[in-house]
This record gives structure tokens, sequence and C-alpha cells, in this order.
């Protein structure tokens, strides 16, 4: 319990701030199915089933997802043969809470935001610094988050710094649209054992509901890129098993199928 405190803090910031009128202004909620081949460390071929939260607040705005990761005719580090691992990233947002535009020039919104990283395999870390929301032209909306890391007991990592921006990018193809979301994790920096990488995960889903009539933004089709130099902070050249499992550089993509609801 004592794991998530930090987040409870906020959250009851935000509950504070807002009250109980229009506390949450929208909300979306979606699951994926990820089957994919080529992962590096962990078993190759692996299939995912992803829930997925996204909420604005009248104080700010809420993502979370969970991954349910199976590892198909393999074990992990661990041992096993499935895990999970998720994240819950609130932000406050001080236009917002001063109840004035902070816009000036490409800067929409300046905020504050946090992240809780949690898995199966001891993976728990609190981020925490500032970002801004970015309006740039083309795009549904790009976020460049900033966090200084803090794992949670004596594990790597601490007081590393972290560049997360998030985007989401639609393109019209034909009577439908092509939505091009994504992020990347750059962790700028190394401590004793921990090394700098570079996480780049972007989705290119075709919207296969509006295609078909079934509504828009409901039912997607496409793929999800995954690029990891140094996965987990493991030196690619130092890894261990570098002859033998090619490393810890990870390149590959997964068929995907979302579902919003």
């Amino acid at each position: 319990m004592t794991r998530t405190l930090p987040l409870l803090g906020l959250g009851a910031l935000l509950c504070g701030q807002a009250g109980a009128a229009d506390l949450v202004q929208w909300q979306d909620n979606s699951l994926t199915y990820l089957y994919g081949k080529d992962f590096k460390i962990d078993p190759a071929i692996q299939q995912t089933v992803t829930f997925e939260h996204a909420s604005g607040w009248s104080v700010g705005d809420l993502f979370l997802f969970v991954d349910s990761i199976h590892y198909n005719g393999g074990r992990n580090g661990a041992g096993d043969s499935r895990t999970f691992y998720g994240e819950i990233s609130p932000r406050l947002s001080f236009g917002k809470l001063l109840d004035r535009p902070l816009s000036i020039g490409p800067v929409k919104d300046v905020l504050l935001a946090a992240t809780y990283e949690f898995g199966e395999d001891d993976v728990d870390a609190y981020l925490l610094g500032p970002a801004v929301d970015l309006d740039l032209p083309g795009f549904d909306y790009f976020q460049l988050n900033t966090y200084y890391r803090r794992p949670d007991g004596d594990r790597d990592g601490r007081g590393v710094w972290q560049i997360t921006p998030a985007w989401g990018y639609t393109i019209p193809v034909g009577n439908s649209n092509l939505l091009i979301d994504g992020y990347i994790d750059w962790v700028v920096d190394n401590d004793d054992s921990y090394h700098a990488n570079l996480h780049i995960n972007p989705q290119i889903k075709y919207d296969l509901g509006k295609a078909m009539g079934w509504g828009v933004k409901h039912v997607y089709v496409g793929l999800e890129y995954d690029y990891w130099k140094n996965k987990y902070g493991i030196d690619d050249k130092g890894y261990v098993g570098h002859d033998l499992l090619g490393g810890t550089d990870q390149n590959t993509a997964s068929l995907l199928l979302k579902v919003h609801f």
C-alpha cells in the first residue's frame, strides 16, 4: 500500500481543487491486442493485451495503462510464462488551476507531470517533473514531459532524467483515417549500472470502424513499432548474452487490434 501513497496524495489534491462539479470533463477507454516477434531479453514471441484509460479533468489530465504479456514458448528471467506491467500518469495543469491561459508561442499549457511504474518483477519507480503541451501544426496533440526518476528501494536508475514526448497525428485516407500516435522514453544519463536508453513506441492505426460504418474512433487495425536501444537500461555491448541472444537493442513490430469503449 505504501508504494501508491504519492499518487493517492496527488489524487486527493485533484479532488480538493476541483470539488464535485464536472471534475471529469471527458474520458476514453480501450483494449488492445498485440502479436509480435523478435523481442529482446524476454522471450522473442509475445502476445499482449493492454487496457488504456485517458481522461481530461478540470485540473489536469490522466493516462494509465496495464499490459498483460504472454510469452509464446518461453519464459522470462524470473521463470514466468507471462507477466504484467503498467503506468499511472496524472498531470496537473497550471492553466486550469489558475483559470487563465498560459499559452506562449507554441506552448499551450504548463503542467506538473508524474508517473508511477509498476510490474510483477520489482520494477516500481516514481517519476516527477515539468511538462508542456504544444500546439504544433497538424498534430491532434503533442506533449513534452520531463521526469526525474526515483526507483523503489535500491534498484538501479536512481536520480536519472527522462524526456517523454507523446503525440497524435491524423491523416485522411480514402473514406477513413490513419492515426499515428505514441511516445518516446529517452533516459538521457546513466547511474552506476543503469545505462542511458531510448524507447520509441508509435502505433500506426487505420480507423476500420469508420470505413465499415461502425462509428468513428471505435475499432482500429494496424501495427505497433517498438525500438528500444539498451532495453531496460542494460548496455547492449556489455550484455552477457550479446553473442548468443543478439544484445539488448530491440527493433520489432506487432500486429494490432484496438477497440475503444
